[in-house]
């Protein structure tokens, strides 16, 4: 009996670690896909300012 239930708790590992996979690759995705639709809605309305470089100090400046 202890081998069946040490591979039941192998399956059941298993399984555990699968879920928290894909629910940590679900939350990623949703998490890039509201920072693009941020960073998409902050171009659009003019908010980003465009950094240009200094050919003289090579500092990056507002532009």
């Amino acid at each position: 009996m202890p081998p069946f239930v040490a591979f039941a708790g192998v399956l059941g590992g298993l399984a555990v670690v699968r879920w928290a996979y894909k629910t940590a690759v679900r939350i990623n995705h949703e998490l890039e896909e509201m920072r693009l639709s941020r960073v998409a809605e902050a171009a659009h309305a003019g908010d980003i300012q465009k950094l240009e470089r200094d050919p003289v100090t090579g500092a990056y400046r507002p532009g």
